[in-house]
């Protein structure tokens, strides 16, 4: 039995929305969400906010309470495409407006940071499509999707990139529902001690393990439903009753 067989492995997510989203209308807590990944045993998570870090600070000490390491995270749109960046502050994020600044602030933190590129190659959203093959250099890993059935994998584009680069493929839920959350993500040899540094390492050099299935033909019809009909009125309606409280005030 080799190494890689006998050691323990846990279980991390490092692209999870929750209803703190300033531009998503997600409908369950960053509480819900650790009693969930608690369940489940999950060790490591990052909320990663559209255009925003997390940071409620009593949410990060309940997480270390149940043992889990929470990391500050967001998810920003530079140029058109939407970058994951891990171990950040709001004061850095509120800076980043193009890739040239997103290398300038890798070149100023090293490893410190960790940059993932989310669903490379779905068109849809933020993705970013070919232009991953410019901006590789802004990037730590690669995402692999969790939304692919038979013939549509889009997947299999970032692999390649990800094996010409050299660049890690990380598996995560990328959730707006709870019940989506923990089905989708990435295992690594348990370390030492549940460090930002340790984790980084772990996903930099792997060995990793990705627990992706595909959609059964209902999680096909559910996303749908969520994507194109659900989320945009739930969206609306919070832009919406944004705007009635900043007139009410």
């Amino acid at each position: 039995m080799t190494k890689s067989e006998t050691e323990e492995w846990i279980k991390i997510d490092l692209h999870i929305h929750t209803l703190d989203d300033p531009k998503d209308a997600v409908d369950y807590s960053a509480h819900q969400l650790l009693e969930r990944a608690r369940t489940l045993g999950f060790r490591v998570l990052a909320i990663t906010l559209h255009d925003a870090v997390f940071g409620r600070q009593e949410v990060f000490a309940d997480a270390a309470a149940m043992g889990i390491l929470l990391m500050p995270a967001a998810e920003m749109r530079l140029q058109g495409a939407d970058v994951i960046v891990l171990n950040v502050t709001a004061e850095e994020m509120a800076e980043l407006k193009s890739f040239d600044d997103l290398r300038r602030l890798r070149a100023q933190r090293g490893d410190s940071i960790f940059t993932i590129a989310p669903h490379p190659f779905y068109h849809f959203g933020g993705s970013i499509g070919s232009r991953l093959l410019r901006e590789i250099d802004c990037f730590d890993a690669i995402e692999f999707c969790h939304f692919h059935i038979g013939l549509f994998n889009p997947n299999r584009r970032a692999k390649r990139v990800a094996s010409r680069f050299n660049k890690p493929l990380i598996a995560t839920s990328d959730a707006h529902r709870l019940h989506a959350f923990g089905r989708h993500y990435t295992s690594i040899p348990k370390p030492s001690a549940l460090t930002v540094e340790n984790i980084f390492a772990a996903l930099r050099s792997g060995p990793l393990r990705l627990t992706s299935p595909a959609c059964s033909l209902t999680d096909l019809m559910s996303a749908i439903y969520f994507v194109f009909l659900a989320h945009p009125f739930r969206v609306r309606r919070k832009l919406a009753a944004s705007k009635g409280q900043s007139t009410g005030s």
